[in-house]
């Protein structure tokens, strides 16, 4: 008996918050050790290497085999132990069976299976990775083995890995839907978006009503400049699932990228409603410059900026807002010029590769 739960996690890549994704994970299968959605699955056992059985044998042959068959018992006898050990709460002595187990057998799936359930379960990725991968070379087949050898290897960011595991997964079951969605996560963290895109497709073709996956297929969509489409799967996303801070922000990226400006707006100011940030600020300030509501943007900027004082792109803003203002007052305005021109300034000590930046402070700061 195994058991196995379901949750969520987001991923992040690189250093801009809008490039998001959710990997949708199982879990947990060790029984009783959390509760959420739990789905019960069977146990797939690995070969027992027995030698030749037929009557046609040699006594030693024979004699292999029987001895293998009592083995295979005793192991199964060792792992029914074990399961049990998990269903009154001891899971240590659980470890222990299944420990016995792989000594009276070392071929034996259910075994390192069970263990790597409990070592993933406390979150103890490289032990549960070394016991998926020993299921997964004992039984290639096993697509619990693969899968969640892919996982681990995951959480490990050991990507590369990670994605050859969840393809050995999907040769086993072409259509499952977390494997597709995982692999799919993992080409788009290293930046391998054509390749990523044929499984997030995928993965919505097979649960459409799924929101996180429709967000991850808009996430490569967007990643791929294909921004219309990214705008389909999140508006559609958001009709699935909670409007996340997260999924409004690339919402909003991807807008924008379309020059819908007003639209980038209104999904930027819900999520500075339900989570204000120095980043969904910043680009609500951009959205309103866009517009031509300078002075909203001015403000925009300035309460980024509060937030998060080293948040140079916000700095950028309040920087080209008071050099506009000073332009608009036929360069009269001394003190927007000296504003603009020291949060320019402010922000090319933050990241001083920033030739625009460096362009406009060169130009006005004589």
């Amino acid at each position: 008996m195994r058991l196995r739960t379901r949750a969520e996690m987001t991923l992040k890549t690189h250093s801009s918050p809008r490039r998001s994704l959710i990997c949708r994970h199982s879990t947990g299968r060790a029984a009783r050790l959390f509760v959420a959605s739990m789905l019960a699955v069977a146990v797939a056992s690995a070969p027992s290497g027995c030698g030749n059985s037929s009557k046609g044998g040699t006594g030693r042959d024979r004699a292999s085999t029987s001895d293998s068959a009592k083995a295979d018992a005793r192991a199964r006898a060792l792992v029914a132990s074990a399961e049990q050990a998990i269903r009154d709460g001891d899971v240590d002595r659980a470890l222990a069976e299944f420990e016995r187990a792989i000594e009276v057998n070392p071929n034996f799936t259910a075994a390192h299976l069970g263990m790597a359930d409990i070592y993933r379960m406390r979150q103890d990725y490289t032990r549960a990775e070394a016991r998926y991968a020993q299921a997964a070379r004992v039984e290639p087949r096993n697509f619990d083995a693969q899968y969640f050898h892919g996982l681990m290897l995951h959480l490990l960011d050991r990507l590369p890995e990670a994605i050859q595991a969840y393809l050995r997964a999907l040769a086993v079951k072409p259509n499952d839907f977390k494997a597709n969605l995982n692999v799919a996560t993992a080409y788009y963290q290293l930046d391998e978006n054509a390749q990523s895109l044929p499984y997030a497709r995928r993965a919505v073709e097979l649960n459409p009503e799924d929101g996180p996956a429709r967000f991850n297929l808009g996430a490569v969509y967007a990643a791929l400049d294909r921004h219309s489409d990214a705008v389909r799967e999140y508006q559609q996303a958001a009709e699935l699932m909670k409007l996340t801070p997260a999924l409004l922000l690339n919402l909003a990226d991807s807008l924008g990228k379309l020059q819908r400006f007003e639209e980038m707006a209104n999904a930027l100011t819900q999520a500075v409603k339900d989570e204000p940030s120095a980043v969904a600020l910043e680009r609500l300030g951009f959205a309103r410059f866009k517009m031509g509501r300078f002075a909203e943007a001015k403000q925009s900027f300035d309460q980024a900026v509060k937030i998060d004082p080293t948040h140079y792109p916000a700095l950028n803003g309040l920087g080209v807002c008071s050099l506009n203002e000073w332009v608009n007052s036929k360069r009269s305005d001394q003190k927007a010029k000296e504003a603009g021109l020291a949060a320019l300034r402010r922000s090319l000590q933050i990241n001083q590769d920033q030739p625009q930046v460096l362009e406009l402070v060169t130009r006005y700061g004589r």
